[in-house]
């Protein structure tokens, strides 16, 4: 036998058996249960979005107004997981990334007052919301409402900043400088686009104060002079209104009576005249709609490692597809 017959049976003996593992798994095939079929496809499937999601992009459904106009209620997005480091498992650790957040991202992060049910149930919650791509997601309060278990915000402070609000509008001193600057100015010297939301107008806040201070005359047991309560007869006719500015009226009036007081003295002077201070290594992060957000203001800077993605991109409804800014 030369050369050439022995190419010629070892390539028949190839094809012959190439052939018989063919029939053999098309006759396992259909020897295969339907139901077993389709359970192995969609489970294989899972896999793959459980990957995808976890590890590259994963899908949200905007629940409230607080980002408003940047994000409105019922869009969903897409968040990039693997722009700052992934979480190995859901709220398990995370992989290091030389990326860190940059001022003004439009970041995710875990809910620093959510109380978790169990570490069972937040990874089965996760699972199930990650392969509905948000459409499903069993952790509600008693009211059947899903409860903010994530945030998206945007990241507006840093370590060494320092930053006051006085009636709705922040001013910001940067780490390493001694003048106060306006954010709306910052943000139109470096061409941030993104609007600011206020639902309260100037010309709200003198009825915002004037509230508080009733109320503060109230809890001292006093009757508010006339001309108060008048300035404040409106505030009920007001859907929105800055909680910090009256706040900030009523504890005035209370530490003014009240000078011995150290509780009102401490909180008039760390809210109010100090304002917030970014600790190295934590952000703060903010609602773009300024009078209707639970933002940093009432839980304070989150770390930089609590950070689980960057906001990309609005995928539905069709007419709101883009980029996020």
């Amino acid at each position: 036998m030369d050369f050439f017959d022995h190419i010629q049976v070892i390539t028949e003996g190839y094809l012959t058996h190439r052939r018989r593992i063919r029939r053999i798994k098309k006759e396992k095939q259909k020897a295969k249960n339907l139901i077993l079929d389709w359970l192995e496809s969609f489970i294989w499937a899972a896999g793959a979005v459980l990957l995808i999601n976890q590890y590259l992009f994963q899908a949200y459904e905007i629940p409230s107004g607080s980002m408003i106009d940047t994000l409105l209620i019922g869009d969903r997005v897409f968040v990039n997981k693997i722009v700052f480091g992934p979480e190995l498992l859901p709220g398990v650790g995370k992989l290091p990334s030389p990326i860190k957040p940059k001022r003004n991202d439009v970041i995710i992060f875990e809910n620093p007052s959510y109380i978790s049910k169990g570490p069972v149930f937040d990874i089965a919650q996760r699972i199930i919301y990650m392969l509905t791509l948000s459409l499903v997601d069993i952790d509600r309060d008693e009211y059947g409402e899903p409860k903010a278990h994530f945030l998206i915000k945007r990241g507006v402070g840093w370590g060494g900043d320092q930053f006051i609000q006085e009636k709705g509008a922040f001013r910001i001193r940067f780490a390493g400088e001694t003048r106060w600057v306006s954010e709306q100015d910052f943000n139109e010297g470096r061409n941030f686009n993104h609007r600011l939301s206020r639902l309260v107008a100037p010309k709200d806040y003198a009825v915002l104060e004037s509230a508080g201070k009733v109320t503060a005359y109230q809890d001292l047991g006093l009757t508010p002079p006339s001309a108060l309560i008048n300035a404040a007869a409106s505030l009920n006719d007001m859907r929105y209104y800055d909680q910090f500015a009256y706040d900030r009226a009523r504890l005035e009036v209370l530490r003014g009576a009240q000078p011995h007081n150290e509780r009102y003295r401490t909180l008039h002077y760390s809210r109010y005249v100090q304002g917030w201070y970014i600790p190295e290594g934590r952000m703060f992060p903010l609602g773009d709609n300024r009078d209707n957000s639970r933002d940093g203001r009432y839980f304070g800077p989150i770390r930089e490692t609590k950070v689980l993605g960057k906001g990309s991109i609005i995928y539905w409804p069709m007419v709101r597809i883009g980029s996020i800014r």
